[in-house]
């Protein structure tokens, strides 16, 4: 496996033989381009990417380990099969439309600014995650621990508590008219 240790990628459109099994330590990417790639057994460790596309990517059992997405297109990867061990990873101002977090295990995951829609939170522990002015538009949470999920900022979700792990999750009051949604109530 190659390493990569505290260099800089700028303005770089990357291949797949760049990615495969290699890993990446301290590493910063800004306006770099992984967009449509397919990669495997590649790891991030305390990485940050600003700026990158990686819409469409295939992140095959790729590790993401203190991983920080800032100004970041990531639609429609799908993180499931991404590896889970040690995952952890934050999103601020991020477009994450059409991707996929079905069965992750994302604690203390925070999403500020982000356009979520029609993400898929599927069977997910989002336990303690933050989703901060987020746009929920058509994202699905189903059977997912949302324990003390902070969704007070967030707008356009509709969650169905009977489905979810909800206990001391976080609504402003005018959001938590969206926990009503399946019962289809005219609430003024």
């Amino acid at each position: 496996m190659g390493f990569q240790n505290d260099k800089k990628y700028k303005k770089h459109t990357f291949r797949k033989e760049e990615l495969n099994n290699v890993e990446f330590d301290s590493c910063e990417f800004e306006n770099c381009d992984f967009s449509n790639l397919s990669f495997y057994n590649t790891e991030f460790l305390e990485c940050k990417f600003d700026g990158c596309n990686f819409s469409s990517a295939v992140i095959g059992d790729v590790s993401f380990k203190d991983v920080q997405f800032v100004d970041c297109k990531i639609i429609g990867v799908d993180f499931s099969i991404c590896n889970q061990f040690l995952l952890e990873f934050s999103f601020e101002n991020c477009t994450l439309d059409y991707s996929l977090f079905g069965n992750l295990k994302m604690t203390k995951t925070k999403f500020i600014d982000c356009s979520l829609m029609d993400v898929d939170f599927t069977n997910t522990n989002l336990q303690s995650s933050i989703f901060k002015d987020c746009n929920l538009l058509g994202a699905m949470f189903d059977n997912s621990n949302l324990e003390k999920v902070d969704f007070r900022t967030a707008n356009n979700f509709s969650i169905d508590p009977e489905n979810n792990k909800m206990k001391k999750a976080k609504f402003s009051v005018l959001g938590a008219n969206a926990l009503l949604d399946k019962y289809n109530l005219d609430i003024k």
